[in-house]
C-alpha cells in the first residue's frame, strides 16, 4: 500500500482491497490509520471552495468557540469580503461537529433512545492519574478533504492515553479509542459531550465492566471539558495549522509525532515542567 501515499482522504476508502489479498480489512484499516468504520464510508465530492469555508470556519472556531453560526458567517464574509449564508455556515459547522459555547434552553429534555448522564465535576479536580479522562471528537483539515481526530485524556497528567482517526463521523472510532486506553488504565470518571457517539448504547457498553462512572458536559458548554480543548488548540496550532497534510497517512504521522512528543517531551508549566508521561507513569 505504500505506493498509494498519494491519494487523498475522500480517495481513501475506494484503496481498500475486498479480495482474496490474505490482509484483512481490520489489518488494512490499522495501516491506513482509519477507523474499521470508515471502510464502508462512501466519499462524497467536496467543492473546493465549501472546503475552504470548513477549514476557515476550524481555525475561527478554535480561537473563538463562543462564535455562533451568526458571529461565524460574519467573520467569514469579512474574511472573503463577499456574504457568507448563515444557513450554509450551519450546516457546515454541524457536519464538522462544531457547536458554539453557551447554555442552551431545555437543557433537561431527553431523548429516550439514547443514553444521558449528569454532569459529575462541578466543583471537582483530578487529583491524581486515573481520577478523570475527559474525550472528545475534533475537525482535522487535509489539502483536500478532513478528518476527524478523536482522544482520551487523563486531566491530572494531561497524558494522552489513545487518539485515533476517521473520516466520518461514526461512533466506531471513539469505541476504539476507549478501548485502547482501557488497556492502559480504568479512571474512576470519563467525561464527555452529549454527541450521539457518547450516547449510543455500544459505547456505554464499553464502560460497564470496569465500574466507571459517565459524565456528560451540559450542551453548548464545552469548556466543562476544558483539558481536552486546550489540547486541540495546542495540536493544532502546534502541529496542524503548520502542516498541509496531503493525505490521512500524513497527519497520522504528523499527530501522532506531535503526541508523542506531547506525552514525553513537552513539558508544562502547570506540571512543574514535568512531562504528562512523568506524572501518569510515577504517581499512578
Amino acid at each position: 500500500m505504500s505506493d498509494e501515499q498519494g491519494i487523498t482522504v475522500r480517495d481513501i476508502v475506494t484503496h481498500i482491497d475486498r479480495g482474496e489479498t490474505g490482509i484483512s480489512i481490520v489489518r488494512q484499516s490499522k495501516l491506513l490509520g482509519i477507523s474499521r468504520s470508515s471502510i464502508y464510508y462512501q466519499p462524497v465530492p467536496i467543492a473546493p471552495e465549501v472546503l475552504d469555508l470548513m477549514h476557515r470556519i476550524d481555525e475561527i472556531y478554535t480561537s473563538y468557540p463562543f462564535y455562533g453560526s451568526r458571529k461565524m458567517a460574519e467573520e467569514l464574509s469579512g474574511q472573503l469580503d463577499r456574504r457568507i449564508n448563515r444557513k450554509c455556515t450551519q450546516r457546515l459547522m454541524r457536519e464538522m461537529g462544531l457547536e458554539a459555547i453557551y447554555p442552551k434552553p431545555n437543557l433537561s429534555r431527553n431523548n429516550g433512545e439514547h443514553l444521558r448522564y449528569p454532569y459529575l465535576l462541578t466543583g471537582v479536580t483530578a487529583s491524581h492519574p486515573n481520577h478523570i479522562w475527559g474525550t472528545d471528537i475534533t475537525y482535522i483539515r487535509l489539502k483536500n478533504g478532513f478528518c476527524y481526530l478523536t482522544a482520551f485524556l487523563d486531566w491530572y497528567s494531561r497524558y494522552v492515553l489513545s487518539w485515533k482517526l476517521s473520516i466520518t463521523l461514526e461512533t466506531g472510532f471513539c469505541i476504539e479509542a476507549a478501548n485502547e486506553a482501557l488497556s492502559i488504565g480504568i479512571p474512576e470518571i470519563t467525561n464527555s459531550d452529549q454527541g450521539v457517539q457518547y450516547t449510543s448504547n455500544e459505547y456505554g457498553k464499553v464502560w460497564e465492566p470496569y465500574d466507571v462512572k459517565m459524565s456528560m458536559d451540559s450542551r453548548g458548554r464545552a469548556m466543562d471539558n476544558i483539558f481536552t480543548e486546550r489540547l486541540w488548540r495546542s495540536v493544532k496550532y502546534e502541529e496542524v495549522y503548520l502542516k498541509s497534510y496531503e493525505t490521512v497517512w500524513e497527519a497520522k504521522e504528523g499527530i501522532g509525532t506531535y503526541l508523542n512528543f506531547y506525552n514525553n517531551r513537552r513539558r508544562h508549566q502547570s506540571l512543574g515542567y514535568k512531562t504528562p508521561a512523568e506524572i501518569y507513569f510515577e504517581r499512578r
